[in-house]
C-alpha cells in the first residue's frame, strides 16, 4: 500500500445490546433509530472521500451500517470483518460475566465457545492484506472488538493489545502512515 493511503475503519451504529453493554457477536442485533440516524450521518460525513474498496461485515448492525451510509452498492461482505466471536457469553455483560468468573476480560480470559484473541487477530491480518492491495483508500464497516484488533495489528502490535483502544458506537476513526510506519491517525472520532 503506498504510504499516502488510508484505511477508514466505521464501528455500526447504535443496537440496543450496544447501548446495554451487552457482547453481541454472532446474535444479529439490529440498529436502533439512533443508529439509524447515525448511519446517515456518518455517509455524510465521509461523501467527499473516494475509496477504492469497502468492506463490511455480513452481521446486518454492520451491513445496514453500511447501506444507510450509501456503500452497499461497492461494498464487498467478508467474514473477515464478523465481531469476535463470544460464544456462550454472546449477549451477557461484562458484570454479569465476573459475577461467575472475577475479573474476567475478554481480552485476557476464555471465551467458553468463542474465539480467542489470536484467531481475531487472525482475520483482520487478512483484512489488513486487502486492504494493502487496494489502489487507494479503503473503507471497512464492522463492529468493536474486532474493529480494536484491526487497529493494533495495523501498528505491528499483538491483537490483545486493541484493548488500548476504545471504540464507541457510530464512530470513525483512520489508519495510515507517517512517513513509511503504519500508525493511527485518528481513533474513535464522532
Amino acid at each position: 500500500m503506498a504510504t499516502g493511503t488510508e484505511v477508514v475503519l466505521v464501528r455500526h451504529g447504535e443496537t440496543e445490546w450496544s447501548r446495554m453493554g451487552r457482547h453481541t457477536s454472532h446474535t444479529d442485533v439490529a440498529l436502533t433509530d439512533t443508529g439509524r440516524r447515525q448511519a446517515i450521518a456518518i455517509g455524510e460525513r465521509l461523501r467527499t472521500q473516494d475509496f477504492a474498496l469497502v468492506l463490511t461485515s455480513p452481521l446486518s448492525r454492520a451491513a445496514d451500517t453500511c447501506l444507510l451510509a450509501g456503500y452497499s452498492d461497492v461494498a464487498h461482505v467478508t467474514d473477515d470483518l464478523r465481531e469476535w466471536d463470544y460464544g456462550e457469553y454472546d449477549g451477557r455483560t461484562t458484570a454479569d460475566i465476573r459475577r461467575e468468573v472475577p475479573g474476567w476480560a475478554v481480552w485476557t480470559h476464555r471465551v467458553p465457545g468463542g474465539e480467542t484473541v489470536e484467531q481475531v487477530g487472525e482475520r483482520v491480518d487478512r483484512v489488513i492484506e486487502l486492504a494493502c492491495a487496494a489502489r487507494g483508500s479503503v473503507l471497512l464497516f464492522g463492529h468493536a472488538h474486532a474493529l480494536r484488533v484491526l487497529g493494533a495489528r495495523w501498528c505491528g502490535l499483538p491483537p490483545g493489545e486493541g484493548r488500548l483502544l476504545a471504540l464507541d458506537p457510530a464512530t470513525v476513526s483512520v489508519l495510515g502512515y507517517e512517513r513509511e510506519t503504519a500508525v493511527i491517525v485518528r481513533w474513535n472520532s464522532p
